[in-house]
């Protein structure tokens, strides 16, 4: 929990510091995450917390906390020992909506990330388009639970025929500079 701790210091401690954030900064945050990644539950919920909690000129660089954490967790584990993707996609609709609760000017940079995840793959489109349809003035799409019977649409092309949903995220390791969000 000790490393939990160091995390919280760097997420909290850019509320000194003057948007933009600096590389270095970044990197801190983001090593200390990944050092704390047999608490990660605890690493998400914090950023998470952050975004909400935050001044509006600090969201984005809490969405670039969310970017650089999930990009290097993938690039050092591989994509399928990747566990701050998954669990950042869990709350994710939540989080954004946090997250557009920025200055008007900052939307554009939020926009920017999302693109960047669709292009590399960090997550799938099912997840990003809702993402970019709030971003265009759009509802958020309900976040309630689905019942088991509605959960398997039924393919229209052959009668009878199920399709089976796929719960796991589909990720392309890719090279990565930490703040590359930022440029």
């Amino acid at each position: 929990m000790e490393a939990v701790k160091a995390f919280n210091g760097e997420l909290y401690s850019l509320n000194e510091y003057k948007p933009p954030i600096s590389k270095a900064k970044m990197t801190q945050i983001t090593k200390s995450a990944i050092k704390a990644i047999k608490f990660y539950k605890h690493v998400v919920q914090s950023v998470e917390k952050f975004i909400q909690k935050c001044k509006p000129e600090y969201k984005v660089p809490g969405l670039y906390v969310v970017d650089s954490i999930v990009r290097q967790s993938r690039h050092q584990f591989g994509q399928e020992k990747d566990v701050f993707a998954p669990r950042f996609s869990k709350n994710i609709i939540t989080t954004f909506q946090n997250l557009y609760r920025c200055p008007a000017d900052d939307k554009s940079k939020i926009v920017r990330v999302l693109n960047l995840w669709q292009k590399n793959n960090v997550f799938k489109s099912d997840i990003i388009q809702p993402l970019l349809d709030m971003a265009a003035g759009l509802p958020p799409p309900s976040v309630t639970p689905v019942s088991a019977s509605s959960a398997i649409p039924v393919n229209s092309t052959t009668p009878g025929h199920t399709e089976r949903p796929t719960s796991d995220v589909g990720f392309k390791l890719v090279k990565w500079n930490p703040c590359d969000a930022q440029q």
